[in-house]
């Protein structure tokens, strides 16, 4: 087999955005992010969001697909970030 720039991108693009879902998954479950830092997820979210309109720029569909399911992933866990914030600042 033959790895050409287009497979070894997907398959970059593959295992970055898999990494994203076992952190996405514990904290949809535990709904607890006191330990996850507000500045790296809303930092890294904007890298995302960047990336995206890049690829999106480039036409390149390994860019687009990977970065529009980071950015859902690292959107969810923004949020709940966000929310329990604000919700213990109430409390």
């Amino acid at each position: 087999m033959i790895f050409t720039p287009e497979i070894i991108g997907y398959l970059a693009a593959t295992l970055t955005t898999a990494s994203f879902v076992p952190q996405a998954i514990l904290t949809i479950k535990t709904r607890d992010t006191e330990s996850l830092s507000l500045g790296m997820y809303s930092t890294f979210t904007l890298g995302v969001l960047c990336w995206l309109i890049y690829g999106i720029h480039l036409g390149d569909k390994a860019i687009i697909v990977a970065n529009a399911i980071t950015l859902l992933l690292a959107v969810s866990i923004l949020s709940f970030k966000l929310y329990n914030l604000i919700h213990n600042k109430k409390a």
